[in-house]
């Protein structure tokens, strides 16, 4: 019996178990209907487990053993194990749509191994990349910087976060997302952990810094508001999977 990750554009297909819990499909063979032009994708998790992934295009409403769950959602519903695998699933996927034909000459690309294709015209070989971002909880005296960006879904303010560029160190980056966002200087950076981050295909890695010195001047494209803030008056923060989250709750857990 094999897991298979199947997803429609961002939900992913969960099977019920009769305790009213739900876990990732396992079978002998695809459990829909398989396409002639679906792709299904072989995994291999640095644990060792295999699976398989793949699209379908319409969800699966007609069989009461499954149900469809946006893969934010699924956080809440599968262990953390097959929440994180289903993240790489879903990146593999991604990667397989956006490189069917090859950047050099056009040609179609072909896979060459569970994690590479080649272009069986010119040569040219592919890996699935990662888009690597950093994040950073900046601290003042018993106060965080919190920032509400324009591109939030909801009211809750996160925290200073933007995409690393060619060239820089991931603390060059850290130190010039907080001076273009914010105009502020900080110092003392740490790094606190990181995180695959599969919307679509990212790595965010986590700081924490100081405060240095500055006023707070919003960089109007990218955020709507931002503030310190005290433990005893935080706003609406971020869900407990991101590692915003888990920064912002490293805080709180450790007052000084």
């Amino acid at each position: 019996m094999k897991k298979y990750f199947v997803f429609c554009k961002d939900e992913v297909m969960l099977e019920a178990l009769s305790d009213g819990s739900c876990c990732i499909p396992s079978a002998e063979k695809a459990p829909t209907e398989k396409k002639p032009w679906t792709n299904i994708l072989h995994v291999t998790f640095p644990d060792g487990e295999e699976a398989y992934t793949y699209k379908i295009d319409m969800p699966v409403t007609d069989n009461p053993k499954y149900e469809m769950c946006g893969l934010r959602k699924s956080y809440y519903r599968l262990s953390k194990d097959s929440y994180k695998k289903a993240g790489k699933c879903y990146e593999l996927l991604y990667w397989d749509y956006n490189t069917r034909f090859c950047g050099i000459c056009g040609g179609q690309m072909m896979m060459n191994t569970d994690i590479s294709k080649r272009c069986p015209e010119c040569g040219k070989e592919v890996w699935p990349q990662l888009a690597t971002a950093i994040i950073v909880l900046i601290h003042k005296n018993d106060e965080v910087l919190l920032v509400q960006a324009r591109n939030f879904r909801t009211n809750f303010y996160g925290l200073v976060a933007g995409f690393v560029e060619t060239g820089e160190t991931l603390e060059e980056a850290v130190i010039r997302e907080v001076k273009e966002e914010t105009h502020l200087e900080i110092g003392n950076i740490r790094y606190f952990g990181s995180q695959p981050w599969p919307y679509p295909c990212g790595l965010m890695v986590g700081f924490n810094a100081d405060y240095v010195s500055g006023e707070i001047q919003l960089q109007k494209e990218e955020l709507v508001a931002g503030a310190w803030f005290r433990r005893d008056n935080l706003p609406q923060i971020p869900e407990k999977l991101s590692i915003a989250r888990k920064l912002i709750d490293a805080w709180l857990d450790n007052p000084l």
